[in-house]
């Protein structure tokens, strides 16, 4: 069977005030009355029934979630207890489709990338699983707009297939995020596009990468599979847990908690995928955004005749590119340009439009600072 596997984790330290440890990002209602959770839920479907969608999150994030989307079975959210990075929470899904299914097929897709046309999003994703299924790593590679500095590169090479209209390449190789110079000579080869960080794989493969190129992290899923599966039985055998089932629960949290406590923090792309051989990437148009701070944001938001976006309660004389989201309380301005204000009720932003991947070092300082209560 086919899975979608969404990574829901990440507090979004670039979108404080609002997002927090509490209320992560994914689970923040940006772009109307549904949040990015609820909306990379909903783009899924017909491709993938509930059952099929697996969630992985932090424990601090689960119950945020779980509400947002009730009829993902509980037993699909895997919960991390601490972040490790993409390439541990990759694993975790992974091993867990194991136990069900070893011939099960995985896309790993994100909870808070905006994606404008979800009809070729599906479209692109079932000529993945396609490829996947020839035992390549798949990835989508967006069509870059922009010489940006913000995303990590792909470089593709021959054509490997055509499938759904869509041209698959082998990847040629991952190039991290370039100065402002390297991106702009990818951009005028024509031959790059965006790394999207949405991966596509059977789960025997992936593992099979993991063994070679990330032996540690392989050794500590292949100890937390040996107590998934005694869970696993015993919940085909019984409707309610008897003390040997609580116990076997009790192991795999223990045997998870000591697996993660080890691991080194690691993305999947630096782990595995700028070293794999079988490499697939689909270039494609989408309308793809990673919504990584204010300004991200501020671009998909209406816009006025002087190119001010607000939310909330505001009043804006004589201002031009500027963003303002508020609360019930009036927030007036007078003559601002390109200007970040977000207020919530216990913080308040004021930032420059150019300043907002700074927004980051303001948590890092309440952190150092112990202000627990504004993170």
């Amino acid at each position: 069977m086919n899975y979608a596997i969404i990574m829901a984790g990440g507090a979004g330290t670039r979108l404080w005030p609002l997002s927090r440890e509490k209320l992560s990002k994914p689970a923040l209602k940006l772009l109307g009355e549904e949040s990015m959770f609820q909306i990379a839920v909903k783009r899924l479907s017909p491709l993938f029934a509930p059952e099929q969608i697996i969630v992985v999150s932090g424990r601090e994030h689960a119950a945020a979630l779980t509400q947002q989307v009730p009829e993902i079975p509980s037993e699909n959210y895997l919960l991390e207890p601490m972040g490790r990075g993409t390439a541990a929470a990759v694993g975790l899904a992974a091993i867990h489709l194991y136990a069900r299914d070893k011939n099960a097929t995985m896309a790993v897709l994100t909870a808070d990338h905006y994606i404008g046309n979800t009809e070729k999003f599906r479209a692109v994703i079932s000529a993945a699983i396609e490829i996947a299924q020839k035992d390549y790593l798949v990835t989508l590679g967006i069509q870059p707009t922009s010489p940006s500095t913000q995303f990590g590169y792909i470089e593709r090479g021959e054509t490997i297939a055509e499938i759904g209209g869509f041209s698959i390449h082998q990847a040629r190789r991952f190039v991290e995020k370039p100065d402002l110079e390297n991106a702009m000579r990818m951009l005028e080869t024509g031959n790059y596009t965006w790394n999207s960080g949405m991966f596509i794989w059977k789960v025997d493969v992936i593992l099979a990468e993991f063994a070679k190129q990330m032996p540690h992290l392989h050794q500590g899923l292949m100890k937390l599979l040996e107590t998934i599966q005694v869970v696993k039985r015993m919940d085909n055998q019984h409707y309610t847990l008897t003390d040997e089932e609580i116990q076997a629960e009790q192991n795999y949290s223990q045997v998870l908690g000591e697996v993660w406590l080890g691991l080194q923090k690691q993305t999947i792309d630096y782990g595995v995928m700028e070293h794999a051989q079988r490499v697939a990437v689909i270039p494609v148009d989408i309308e793809w955004m990673d919504i990584g701070n204010w300004a991200d944001l501020k671009s998909l938001l209406p816009a006025d005749e002087n190119n001010n976006s607000v939310i909330g309660n505001v009043l804006l004389l004589d201002s031009n590119d500027t963003f303002v989201m508020g609360g019930k309380r009036l927030i007036s301005a007078v003559g601002l340009k390109d200007m970040v204000i977000v207020d919530t009720a216990d913080a308040l932003l004021i930032c420059p439009l150019d300043q907002v991947g700074k927004v980051r070092q303001i948590v890092a300082e309440l952190n150092a600072s112990e202000k627990m209560d504004l993170l």
